[in-house]
């Protein structure tokens, strides 16, 4: 047990630095008193949930006290000192509790959510910025993406204020567990290029030393610190408080100094948790060279032994006066980002403090009923925040009102209205969904009040990917002007970064990508400024970037990405870059909806109601469309067109997809009883055409289906059958699968192929009850032509003709 909860509360106040740390003894005290009472709330928190709080299913709840503990320090001097309006902070996973605690205090949360975490319904176990009640900037949870979000939110009001003029925030704020450095994802966004000059951006490492399952090696700070200077950040460091720091000022201090610092980081853990402080005192000293033991012992001869382990302990992590004196030092960095490691103790002022296996760990009852009056806390309410007159409570009105301060900046939100029902785009008669996209944004960036807000990123596949026309005509975002050095030299790319441009080129960093595309679709949220962000990435690294993508549209940002080139059709390149599984990420991703498109037009379609999306903050999701290099002959397009009219082509194809083939029109003749529906996932169309074809030749009636999106005809589905099970009375309404599959076809086989795993379509069979043979790509590629490629996978028009002969046949078997 630590001795920290073993004194009285009114001499907990720490000894103050020469100046005081640039604030008062009276407000000292106050800020420590805040302290002490959010180390209780965070610690009765968990411990309700986990022991006090009926728990019939006998599963283990959770919660970290010893995490929320080790950074009480640090948000008492951000949210009771240091922050102001504007300020946008992302709190580590593990510090939930402390971070509900300190909104309490704010008057932010209402106390009946106290008892309510990892309930449903009640504070969630991490940071959300969609499910929690009270105001949380950054969802964090998994770990490492919440850290960096601030720097791309960052990189989005430097975008936006360059553009527009203002933006609603001011610092972005990261408060990390020293663990989360270990994520990859992290340093992919220290490295990045497009980052440098964040001067608002400081990252704060709560260095306590502890993962889940050990402590860390004390090498690996300097490490840390080391790369982060690399990589052109400012390093500081808040390591010994006032106490420390004054008994390595006396005489012997030095060789103190170098005693702690030299020792590992399992012996220090060690050392702050001895109760006796006569061993400790023998501890400390405990090294080969005599005088360095005499002086050690000399630097702490007047700490009385009860006053020992409080002196050792003292990191800087845990004193509001040094602590606050290198939040201000970071703050005056304005060129560059600042990073501040603070030094702390995992469970600080509990009974666990450094325990290596304090993670998880809870205290018992008794340790709850000592701990309560030792940190002030009344005992007739467990929950009690301050009285409104009380020093304490009038600092908590003050800062509330402070940080609820109303922006300064305000733009409008573009409305959907402003989303044009066209852009005029023109296309050749043979060309690629990807080439379609190109297109698309050149004419978008003309678009009255809605093209100026466009910004597209790319991670270095910025020309593969078809952005070329859209840079030629708005030009690379840089925050400062670059030279020209080609100036008057013919050239096909226009690439001179300025502060005008509206693309924004990161590394080769598919996490980086769809952090800031996350961001900047969360940018009217946090800036004040709507922008409208659209990313391009090879479709087969969407997967090295879904952890990012999945957190973005946890937070609920609005975006638009291209995965392209994707599937077998990228034929040459072989089975590293011929994407299979995305399609059914496209299906099932709560908050994005997935289109597949075979035709320019679609393009088109699917662009303008993805920027619709993003203009509906309240309902709207993220878009992603599958794109390819695959040449596709747009007249096949027109027996549709003609038939339906391009408004209604337009409105199915929305819907999820429409019949580009009828066998009503294209094989009249045909018996009914012969039916086959083929289904075909966007650039699979011109095979399925084909196979429909020599199916009519062959007496069969085919009809294709062309689906332009799986995810909104599976929703239609999910949505029909979710109200049938709520009202089994109800009528199932089926909407727009209804029209693709008319009453009277409703049995007939279906034949589902994709460029992509074969489940991803075979759902159709189930809308009806039909036979279904599903192809699909379930084999890894290789390189080849690609009409070898559509062989070798089963998808090629001879494989569709078999799989409606025997769709067909197990029709007759049933």
């Amino acid at each position: 047990m630590s001795a920290t909860i073993e004194r009285p509360v009114d001499e907990r106040t720490l000894a103050e630095p020469p100046d005081g740390g640039g604030i008062s003894p009276e407000l000292l005290a106050t800020l420590e008193s805040i302290e002490r009472r959010l180390l209780w709330l965070s610690t009765a928190i968990v411990h309700h949930a986990n022991v006090v709080r009926p728990n019939p299913e006998k599963s283990k709840v959770g919660g970290h006290q010893a995490s929320s503990a080790s950074v009480v320090t640090i948000l008492t001097a951000l949210y009771f000192a240091f922050l102001r309006a504007g300020d946008r902070v992302s709190i580590k996973p593990h510090a939930s509790p402390v971070f509900h605690a300190t909104q309490y205090l704010l008057g932010r949360l209402d106390r009946d959510y106290l008892p309510t975490l990892r309930e449903f319904g009640g504070l969630q176990a991490y940071p959300s910025r969609t499910k929690d009640p009270d105001p949380v900037d950054f969802s964090t949870g998994s770990v490492g993406l919440g850290a960096v979000a601030p720097v791309f939110a960052a990189q989005a009001a430097r975008y936006a204020g360059a553009h527009f003029g203002g933006v609603s925030s001011d610092r972005f704020i990261s408060l990390i567990g020293d663990a989360e450095l270990d994520e990859g994802n992290v340093w992919e966004t220290v490295a990045e290029e497009s980052i440098k000059g964040l001067g608002n951006v400081i990252w704060i490492i709560d260095l306590n030393r502890q993962s889940l399952d050990r402590v860390i090696p004390g090498v690996r700070a300097a490490q840390l610190k080391a790369l982060f200077a690399a990589a052109g950040w400012r390093v500081f460091e808040a390591k010994y408080g006032s106490r420390l720091e004054a008994a390595m000022a006396d005489p012997g201090g030095e060789a103190l100094r170098r005693r702690i610092d030299e020792m590992s980081n399992q012996e220090y853990q060690a050392l702050i948790r001895l109760h006796d402080g006569g061993e400790l005192r023998r501890r400390l000293g405990d090294v080969p060279d005599a005088t360095e033991r005499e002086d050690i012992r000399r630097a702490v001869a007047d700490v009385p032994d009860e006053e020992l382990n409080r002196v050792v302990s003292n990191l800087a992590g845990h004193d509001l006066p040094r602590l606050l004196e290198v939040l201000a030092e970071a703050d005056a960095v304005t060129d560059r980002p600042a990073v501040v490691f603070a030094y702390t103790i995992k469970g600080f002022g509990l009974p666990l403090a450094g325990d290596p296996l304090n993670h998880s760990a809870l205290l018992t009852q008794a340790q709850m009923d000592e701990l309560r009056p030792a940190l002030g806390v009344p005992d007739d309410d467990i929950w009690a925040a301050f009285p409104p007159d009380s020093r304490e409570g009038r600092l908590c009105a003050e800062r509330a009102a402070l940080l609820a301060e109303a922006p300064t900046v305000s733009a409008p939100l573009i409305p959907v209205e402003a989303i044009p029902r066209s852009l005029g785009a023109t296309h050749p008669a043979t060309t690629s969904t990807q080439e379609a996209m190109g297109r698309v944004l050149v004419r978008l960036a003309e678009a009255p009040e809605v093209g100026e807000r466009v910004v597209t990123l790319s991670p270095d596949v910025a020309t593969s990917t078809h952005l070329a026309g859209w840079i030629n005509k708005v030009g690379v975002f840089a925050p400062e002007s670059s030279e020209d050095y080609e100036e008057g030299t013919p050239r096909m790319l226009r690439w001179l970064p300025g502060p005008e441009g509206r693309h924004i080129e990161l590394g080769i960093s598919e996490m980086n990508l769809f952090m800031a595309l996350g961001q900047f679709g969360l940018s009217y949220e946090l800036t004040g400024q709507h922008l409208l962000p659209i990313g391009t990435v090879y479709d087969p690294f969407v997967c090295r970037g879904l952890d990012a993508l999945i957190y973005g549209i946890y937070s609920a940002s609005k975006m638009i990405f291209a995965g392209t080139p994707s599937g077998v059709s990228l034929s040459p390149e072989g089975g590293a870059h011929q994407s299979i599984v995305t399609p059914s990420l496209g299906i099932e991703l709560p908050g994005l909806d997935f289109y597949e498109p075979a035709f320019a037009r679609e393009v088109e379609w699917a662009v303008l109601e993805a920027l619709r999306q993003c203009c509906d903050r309240e309902h709207g999701h993220s878009t992603y469309l599958r794109l390819s290099t695959k040449p596709i002959d747009q007249r096949l397009m027109d027996e549709a067109l003609t038939r339906l009219g391009e408004e209604e082509v337009r409105r199915q194809a929305l819907l999820g997809g429409y019949r580009i083939v009828d066998r009503r029109t294209a094989a009249p003749d045909l018996p009914a009883r012969d039916t086959v529906q083929i289904a075909a996932g966007g650039i699979m169309v011109p095979e399925a055409i084909a196979a429909a074809r020599r199916l009519h030749e062959e007496g069969v009636a085919a009809n294709v289906i062309n689906v332009t999106s799986a995810q909104r005809l599976y929703q239609t589905l999910r949505n029909a059958r979710d109200y049938q099970l709520a009202d089994a009375r109800r009528a199932l309404d089926l909407e727009h699968l209804a029209t693709l599959f008319p009453a009277d076809e409703r049995r007939a086989p279906i034949v589902t192929v994709q460029d992509g795993a074969s489940h991803g379509l075979a759902f159709l069979g189930s809308v009806y009850g039909a036979p279904t043979v599903p192809l699909g790509v379930d084999v890894w590629g290789q390189s080849g032509s690609r009409a070898a490629l559509y062989e070798y996978a089963g998808i090629d028009p001879d494989q569709i003709v078999n799989a409606a002969m025997l769709a067909l046949e197990l029709t007759e078997e049933g």
